[in-house]
């Protein structure tokens, strides 16, 4: 069941103009995210997940239909809407402490106050040692964990996150999945996660998403009732390869269309 609605996606399109012919990424998109709920968006590749993260953003404009945050329309970015993307978009000459400051110059904070959030929100994510470390002396895993914690550091009502994972090696992703559900679980916010791995959007997510080929529609969405906190012995689980596999399955026919392999799909 989900909750009060914090965000509605209604009868939403996006069509992307060329020179030749128009390409249809999302068509009649209609999408409720509830408060603190945790839903992934996942589908084959070009379906248009990242295309409807983008608009709920407000960093794209839809072409038909709206995003509507706590009954106000979505009109362009803002600061109730925390983002994080795949590369760690940090500033190379700053230290991880300075990087989340910077994400806190538009709230009316002292200087000390602001490096006080800074350093409340890497130990949020476990850098609290690393504060004064620049991005190349951080690992990959840890670049995104300061990219999680100048996210949260000014409090967003909604956290959207476009692949944040993708380009980790499989065992720190495993980790930063594991982090991320703990910060969930401490932070309460409402997060939508895409993903193009199933494994991946069924340990962290209350519900998952299924998008259809291009153009994009929501052909399925499905409840994950595991408990939490997870951890990632649960994967070993009989009912979490029971939701692996409903979603798989449920992309797979997608996949198939398309002529395309679903990640994890060896698994």
């Amino acid at each position: 069941m989900v909750s009060a609605p914090k965000v509605e996606v209604r009868s939403l399109s996006k069509v992307f103009e060329g020179g030749d012919h128009d390409v249809t990424a999302l068509s009649d998109v209609d999408l409720t995210l509830g408060d603190n709920e945790f839903v992934s968006l996942i589908g084959t590749s070009g379906c248009g997940k990242s295309t409807l993260l983008s608009i709920v953003a407000g960093l794209q404009e839809p072409s038909e239909g709206e995003v509507v945050l706590d009954g106000e329309e979505v009109v362009g970015p803002g600061r109730d809407r925390g983002l994080v993307f795949q590369s760690y978009t940090l500033f190379p000459w700053q230290t991880a402490r300075a990087n989340v400051e910077f994400a806190l110059r538009g709230e009316k904070l002292a200087k000390g106050e602001r490096a006080k959030l800074a350093r409340e929100h890497l130990a949020l994510v476990g850098l609290e040692q690393f504060e004064d470390s620049y991005p190349h002396q951080l690992s990959g895993g840890m670049k995104q964990r300061v990219a999680i914690a100048r996210a949260l550091s000014y409090r967003p009502q909604v956290m959207l996150m476009d692949e944040p994972f993708g380009a980790l090696d499989a065992l720190t992703r495993g980790m930063m999945q594991e982090l991320l559900t703990r910060v969930w679980e401490e932070h309460k916010i409402t997060v939508l996660f895409v993903t193009h791995d199933v494994e991946e959007a069924v340990f962290v997510s209350d519900r998952v998403v299924v998008m259809t080929n291009r153009p994009g529609k929501i052909k399925e969405e499905i409840p994950i009732d595991l408990p939490r906190p997870r951890a990632h012995e649960m994967l070993s689980s009989p009912e979490f390869g029971e939701l692996y596999g409903r979603v798989l399955e449920s992309i797979r026919s997608e996949a198939m269309a398309a002529d395309t392999v679903p990640a994890g799909a060896s698994r």
